[in-house]
């Protein structure tokens, strides 16, 4: 049985300041008492955001007897894309949501992949009182659960740095949808990451998986891509590769994690990206120091609550540098790059919760 959690479409609101002018900070947002914000290397791109979300939030009204958008989604940074497939947003990166080498940590990246994503269910018109679900979801006591996730950074952004993501959602065969994002530095236009996810539909009441029935499948895949669209085009990419089951012993573990109650996300489960944190802590400090996240992928197996007793378990994965052919090369790109599996598992039990793998590059100095 999955993990339940905040689905493909949900998230949290950034908080967005206004009312009287602050003062000018080196790449961190402006606004004026009677203006719009004003970000360093977003003023090409502005306009284009706010005619698409003017005319999103008129399409909105007209077919929602003239309501008024709401605050949140006039100042929002995003928009649908022309051919409404597609959803773009921008966010500037907060002091709060950088770690120990001043980027952005991937937990601050994993948020704006939820952020992102609820943002686009909402400009399509899905509910947010019933989680970013269609009305016939809603009707049977459907929901959306995570089945696997994988994100890789090419570099992460800095504090004041302006992030794009592109997100869009297709069809994953007859029992899920899949979501991809793309991650963009605004200031330049470089691509410094990818996603992907796949999600399944559960019972709310009975908590079993259900098939994507047709009336379901009418309301979510009007708004996706009529052909194939990936983030990860390539045959055999990482986004792709199998997990093996784990047994022990691990050689890095950090047992007794307790989900904290700011852990728990809007159908009373632990939220995924508090999964990512309880990986990272059983990584060995010395890769902590020398080396940064590239690739973390998880594959969601069971739910987790508020008084469940982790323990996280990481093993260094063998045979990674095999194509290298014992090459002197094959030990300088083994110092550059490490790969472990992961799992996490009830303190209790023993029964699987999570199964991932992270890639890790060492840092420039």
């Amino acid at each position: 049985m999955l993990r339940c959690h905040t689905p493909p479409q949900c998230g949290r609101a950034p908080l967005r300041h206004h009312g009287r002018r602050e003062a000018a900070v080196p790449g961190v947002a402006v606004r004026c008492a009677r203006g719009a914000p004003q970000v360093p290397g977003l003023e090409a791109a502005s306009p284009g955001h706010a005619a698409a979300t003017k005319a999103a939030a008129e399409a909105a009204g007209a077919g929602g007897g003239g309501a008024r958008p709401s605050l949140a989604e006039r100042l929002r940074l995003g928009s649908l894309l022309e051919d409404g497939l597609s959803y773009k947003e921008s966010f500037i990166v907060r002091c709060y949501e950088v770690g120990i080498n001043k980027t952005a940590t991937v937990e601050t990246i994993a948020n704006l992949l939820q952020e992102v994503g609820c943002n686009h269910a909402q400009s399509v018109g899905f509910s947010t009182d019933g989680f970013a679900t269609t009305t016939t979801m809603r009707k049977l006591g459907l929901i959306w659960v995570t089945n696997r996730m994988h994100i890789e950074i090419y570099k992460y952004p800095a504090w004041g740095d302006v992030v794009e993501i592109e997100t869009w959602c297709q069809e994953d065969g007859r029992i899920g949808t899949r979501r991809d994002w793309i991650l963009k530095n605004l200031a330049n236009g470089e691509v410094i990451g990818r996603a992907t996810s796949k999600w399944v539909m559960m019972n709310q009441n009975t908590r079993r998986l259900q098939r994507v029935s047709d009336d379901v499948r009418d309301e979510v895949f009007i708004h996706c891509p009529k052909t194939p669209r990936l983030a990860f085009p390539e045959e055999n990419n990482g986004s792709l590769k199998k997990i093996p089951i784990l047994s022990d012993p691990a050689q890095y573990s950090r047992l007794g994690l307790v989900p904290r109650r700011a852990d728990l996300d809007m159908n009373q489960h632990v939220n995924n990206v508090t999964y990512i944190g309880w990986v990272l802590e059983s990584i060995p400090q010395d890769i902590i120091d020398t080396h940064e996240l590239q690739t973390i992928t998880l594959d969601y197996r069971r739910e987790c609550q508020h008084d469940d007793i982790v323990d996280s378990l990481t093993y260094i994965e063998e045979g990674e540098e095999k194509s290298m052919n014992g090459s002197a090369s094959a030990t300088q790109h083994k110092e550059e790059r490490q790969q472990f599996l992961h799992c996490l598992r009830f303190a209790g039990n023993g029964d699987e919760i999570n199964r991932g793998r992270t890639v890790w590059r060492k840092l420039a100095r």
